[in-house]
């Protein structure tokens, strides 16, 4: 007989990992920076981190504190009405009870597809957003479940720590883009040195292969989080067959094409499950294969 997952093991381990790859992504950027600083004068490098930095923070930052705005503003999702979605708020309140969080702003999104995402830069400006599907098919312990999941993103402060991987990734693509952009300008300050040139090519090398390892990694630490806000979830409800039973729904929704075009590409990560459905999955995915996350809970 296989052994008993423990929900509060699963979230250590998840919270553990994504820290690890966070701090992989910060020596990829150390690694990129010394290279570059190698292939070219030391001031010219300097100049660079402080246009990767200002572009970064800026665009990144300017995002994280209207996240809630324009994650509802994308999906044209409209304010919960405590009357015709009584089923909505009796599953967020109790979620809020358990989890010790006040009540986010509720919104709901008109699709036929099982989904949820939530958002928000901290627990009082926290918002929860589901479809129209999700309330219409889902039991009172499978929104529950859904909403738990969701409540369990922002108890963890996820998109506080996606945040700083996207900062961490876009200080490593900008480095990266204005050092090739550069080399038409410029031949380094090495090119007298006999190993120059193989420093410079390193040094091209790094810059093309840095941000894409940067962001494969921001996956792996995405994927990471789904786990920790499913098991999450269990602390909350204490019943994982609720949460369980929603993502087998979803896994067995078909979405036609009409519907795919209500989710923009940049705020589907946000959502409980790809409302895209790849077939491809593994290491350019956003979210874990629903059948793994499915087993696991069946054994919490």
């Amino acid at each position: 007989m296989e052994e008993r997952l423990s929900f509060y093991d699963e979230i250590q381990r998840n919270k553990r990992k994504s820290v690890f790859l966070i701090i992989g992504i910060f020596v990829f950027f150390v690694l990129l920076g010394y290279i570059i600083s190698l292939a070219t004068d030391p001031s010219y490098f300097f100049i660079i981190m402080i246009i990767s930095i200002i572009f970064s923070l800026s665009y990144i930052l300017i995002s994280y504190y209207n996240s809630d705005k324009i994650a509802i503003a994308s999906v044209r999702a409209k304010k919960a009405s405590r009357t015709e979605h009584s089923k909505f708020f009796n599953a967020a309140e109790n979620m809020a009870l358990a989890s010790g969080l006040p009540t986010p702003k509720l919104y709901v999104m008109e699709s036929s597809q099982i989904n949820a995402f939530a958002s928000g830069k901290d627990p009082k400006n926290a918002v929860i957003c589901v479809t129209t599907g999700a309330m219409e098919r889902l039991s009172k312990q499978e929104l529950e479940g859904v909403i738990a999941h969701e409540m369990s993103h922002i108890a963890n402060y996820d998109v506080r720590f996606m945040t700083l991987t996207a900062i961490l990734v876009g200080l490593i693509s900008i480095t990266a883009q204005i050092f090739l952009r550069s080399l038409w300008f410029s031949h380094g300050g090495s090119e007298n040195k006999k190993s120059g040139a193989i420093i410079l090519i390193v040094a091209i090398v790094a810059s093309i292969l840095a941000p894409l390892l940067a962001h494969l990694v921001s996956l792996a630490i995405s994927r990471k989080r789904e786990f920790t806000a499913d098991a999450t979830a269990v602390k909350f409800t204490r019943y994982p067959p609720g949460l369980a039973d929603a993502l087998k729904k979803i896994k067995h929704e078909h979405s036609s094409d009409e519907e795919k075009k209500k989710y923009p590409q940049a705020v589907a990560p946000l959502f409980i499950s790809d409302p895209f459905k790849k077939k491809i999955q593994g290491a350019f995915s956003t979210h874990p294969p629903i059948d793994e996350r499915i087993k696991k809970l069946e054994n919490m």
